[in-house]
């Protein structure tokens, strides 16, 4: 796998990722650095320690659909590349978060998948992939590597500066509500980055949250 500038672990059906993800790549496009897209799912994170008779309804059936993305997510880099990872995480954030279609992704997943596949120019047979659990092994070794870089007890996204050099630093987060552009996401970028790689920093949190924007 290629070293990037920086790695991001996802699950295409949190919607704290897919914002903290349109701000990486609205600082992608104006700095130009590298992103490699890597998998985390939430199914596999919680299946141990989450009670899903106890959690509101749908919620095992939306992290289960979170799986069956990432296994269409490694199916692309498998064929494509990082590229083809982030075209279909593209697709099923936008999809799943801004035109909140997260029920049509539950009730008919490799059906709603090909369809937006198909859209945006890519195989739409890579859908057949959503119940192939041969690439459950890397998605389960990315979601361990993720949090062997964090420490447990956190969740998406999982962001790693400098993946691979004697710099390299990672943590959850950030979680913000609404995508920063232009200068705000640069201003944003260098605090974070400065607080991710400063030796011996391990928590800076707010629990109150806004609704989430996908603007």
């Amino acid at each position: 796998m290629t070293v990037a500038d920086l790695d991001f672990f996802l699950d295409p059906v949190c919607p704290w990722a897919w914002i903290t993800s349109r701000w990486v790549t609205e600082v992608q496009q104006l700095r130009d650095y590298d992103v490699q897209w890597r998998f985390i799912s939430l199914k596999f994170l919680n299946e141990d320690k989450m009670d899903y008779s106890k959690m509101p309804a749908g919620y095992a059936e939306i992290h289960m659909a979170g799986t069956k993305g990432l296994r269409v997510c490694a199916r692309a880099r498998a064929e494509r590349g990082n590229d083809a990872v982030a075209g279909v995480y593209t697709a099923l954030g936008t999809s799943l978060h801004n035109n909140q279609q997260r029920e049509a992704m539950v009730a008919d997943p490799a059906g709603h998948i090909a369809g937006l596949l198909s859209a945006a120019g890519l195989p739409g047979e890579w859908s057949e992939s959503v119940d192939d659990d041969s690439f459950d092994a890397l998605i389960r070794s990315e979601t361990e590597l993720a949090l062997e870089r964090t420490g447990k007890d956190v969740g998406t996204p999982i962001l790693t500066f400098r993946p691979g050099s004697d710099g390299e630093a990672s943590f959850f987060g950030p979680v913000i509500a609404r995508i920063p552009r232009g200068d705000a996401a640069l201003k944003l970028w260098d605090a974070v980055e400065t607080v991710a790689t400063t030796s011996g920093m391990a928590e800076l949190k707010r629990s109150l949250r806004e609704r989430p924007s996908f603007d």
